[in-house]
């Protein structure tokens, strides 16, 4: 298998968080209008869907250009965003998208807690190579993890069930990354005793 290719880290980041903010910006542009196809009207949220759904092809597609890979977690968000996305627009139904994310969060927690009741961390076996760290370490992050997965799923549902769209939609772009991203730093830097040297192990043995 090619090694992976280096790429600027800021157009990386353009190619990842990009499509998720022109989803925001395109919903903040359409969310008033109502749009007439084949006779059935849409509201601009559902045709901000739909336009989301190649934009985010469009970024993989460079990406994977680009760098001559992309991640189990890329290719699999990429099938929820396509078939919810479709349910979406066939069905004339914005609930179908609004439910992507509980889904999506949900799988991960089952999954990595799949594992743990195998004693084992999925996390380890597909980040070890970026973070290397004892076993001790990535159960607990496995755990930890888990939990915060299942808490993001149940908060996504209480979102779209009891709040406006525009709400739902700003927390989706900005409030559950944020959240997880400083669960993930704060997981690093608590777990820091765990964290060992791969070069100075080598040069132990």
């Amino acid at each position: 298998m090619p090694e992976p290719k280096e790429i600027n880290p800021i157009l990386r980041q353009v190619l990842e968080l990009g499509p998720p903010l022109a989803f925001f910006l395109l919903y903040l542009r359409l969310r008033d209008q109502v749009f007439s196809f084949g006779g059935t009207e849409y509201s601009g949220f559902i045709v901000a869907t739909v336009i989301f759904v190649p934009i985010m092809l469009a970024a993989m597609a460079i990406l994977w250009w680009l760098t001559g890979q992309l991640s189990r977690l890329q290719i699999f968000t990429a099938f929820m965003v396509i078939f919810f996305g479709a349910l979406t627009a066939w069905f004339n139904d914005e609930r179908f998208f609004k439910m992507k994310t509980t889904i999506v969060y949900g799988l991960f927690a089952v999954l990595l807690g799949i594992g743990l009741l195998q004693k084992r961390s999925y996390l380890e076996w597909i980040m070890s190579g970026m973070l290397p760290m004892a076993h001790e370490g990535w159960m607990i992050f496995t755990r930890r993890l888990c939990l915060a997965f299942g808490v993001l799923a149940v908060a996504n549902e209480f979102v779209w069930r009891t709040m406006s769209t525009d709400a739902w939609v700003k927390i989706e772009t900005f409030g559950f990354p944020i959240a997880l991203f400083v669960f993930m730093w704060w997981q690093i830097l608590s777990l820091q005793k765990y964290m060992h040297d791969p070069d100075q192990d080598s040069a132990q043995g």
